[in-house]
């Protein structure tokens, strides 16, 4: 097993994996800005590090002084978590070249995955369905572009290669605007992303999104742990988060999910990694795959009984999965709340000092959050605070148990969006299941 982990994040999912650490008897060492010096992690760990001022440019994007901070503390690996340079192939590459071990799939393959392109043509070669669309770049050539549109028929949408979190695409709904909204999302692409290069996809009018969490080893097995539900979003920001995604066949389930299991072996994909999908009309059309630990991982952990971290930790130290696929059991059914530190209606952030954290409790309810009376939420950072995660033997017990989970939970001192958690958990579409992924906005009148 690893000896010691530098763990290269902050937060809610910097506690979680030094528990994970921890538990399998792992030393942590804690980076940290100049503003988070006062994390709960950081607070608890064996050794800790400041890298730097609190911008995150300064400090948890500073890749030199990560490696340096390994280097003094004679770490053997680093877990980068999620966000920051989690899905970085540079990061990961240096991590390697420096003689650590990154907790995560190959750099080769983060790069692969982290261009849409490249990440579709994969995808394709594997036998999983993608969604209609130009099958590469766009070309330069106008008159070309307009024969694909025909081709693929309107509305279609524009999206950057390199892009992610809900930047770099823009849906055309005839011909007329299809050039203007190309060169638009390029130059946007370029400027944002450092890669001007664009695709065309058909766009699906009302789809969810639904994604299958993976894990592989360094011994060719792969396996899948079922799906998530995560089309609850507010500008392609995920808010709530589900597990199994209600209305989907047992017999389509285990169809998709061997499907990505058996493209994880074809790759040679090691450690965890999520195949994300949008979902209309009965079939599923890939979109992109996450090269790390999801931020809803949690509701798999709940509906299977398997610590997604541990099994990351134990890969990454060459050892076998330490389950076969027929081992996997789905259990009950779970719901994840993301807690932000923003105003319920406005959005607005809202950092500052927390003058009482009363997180909820009883069975099948699990809080991830570094929270506690006293702490400053900084105003750096992105405006998750924390995560409330219950379980239930089915749907409905679920919803019932989180919506008395939101109205026991208390953060004063800031705002936060639990009110709007409380509001959702009582709408009836959402409690019939199966909305997609417009749905919130449409709600909010957004």
């Amino acid at each position: 097993m690893l000896e010691k982990v530098l763990i290269a994040n902050r937060g809610e999912i910097a506690l979680r994996i030094q528990r994970a650490c921890h538990e399998l008897g792992i030393k942590t060492v804690a980076i940290h800005s100049q503003a988070d010096a006062t994390l709960k992690h950081v607070l608890m760990a064996e050794e800790t590090v400041c890298i730097g001022p609190g911008p995150s440019a300064d400090s948890y994007l500073n890749m030199p002084a990560i490696i340096s901070a390994a280097e003094v503390t004679d770490s053997v690996a680093i877990h980068p978590g999620y966000g920051f340079l989690s899905e970085n192939a540079d990061f990961a590459e240096r991590v390697a070249s420096s003689g650590y071990t990154f907790i995560g799939p190959s750099p080769e393959l983060i790069r692969i995955m982290g261009d849409k392109i490249s990440a579709i043509q994969a995808m394709k070669s594997a036998g999983v369905p993608c969604v209609p669309g130009s099958n590469g770049p766009l070309p330069d050539n106008p008159d070309e572009c307009l024969r694909i549109g025909r081709e693929i028929g309107y509305p279609v949408i524009i999206k950057a290669a390199g892009g992610g979190g809900g930047r770099g695409m823009r849906v055309v709904h005839n011909e007329t605007s299809l050039i203007n909204s190309i060169n638009l999302t390029k130059a946007e692409a370029g400027s944002v992303f450092g890669n001007d290069v664009v695709y065309m996809e058909k766009f699906l009018e009302r789809p969810r999104h639904i994604e299958f969490q993976v894990i592989g080893d360094t011994h060719g097995n792969a396996v899948h742990l079922f799906d998530r539900d995560c089309s609850m979003q507010r500008r392609h920001q995920k808010v709530i988060e589900e597990a199994p995604a209600p209305g989907i066949s047992e017999e389509l389930r285990m169809q998709m999910g061997e499907r990505c299991a058996a493209a994880c072996r074809e790759l040679g994909y090691t450690n965890a990694g999520t195949f994300e999908f949008l979902f209309q009309d009965g079939e599923f059309y890939f979109i992109e795959m996450n090269t790390r630990l999801q931020v809803e991982h949690p509701v798999t952990e709940m509906i299977t009984g398997i610590d997604l971290v541990k099994e990351q930790l134990r890969v990454a130290a060459g050892e076998a999965l330490s389950f076969k696929q027929e081992d996997i059991t789905l259990r009950g059914h779970s719901f994840e709340c993301r807690i932000n530190a923003e105003n319920a209606k406005t959005f607005m952030p809202s950092p500052g000092r927390i003058t009482t954290w009363h997180p909820a409790g009883g069975p099948g309810v699990r809080v991830d959050s570094h929270l506690y009376s006293g702490y400053v939420v900084p105003p750096y950072y992105d405006s998750m605070i924390g995560k409330l995660i219950v379980w239930g033997e089915n749907r409905e017990a679920a919803i019932a148990r989180m919506s008395n989970a939101l109205n026991e939970m208390v953060v004063d001192g800031i705002d936060t969006n639990i009110l709007l958690h409380r509001e959702i958990f009582q709408h009836s579409a959402f409690k019939a299941g199966g909305t997609d992924i417009h749905y919130l906005e449409k709600r909010l009148g957004l």
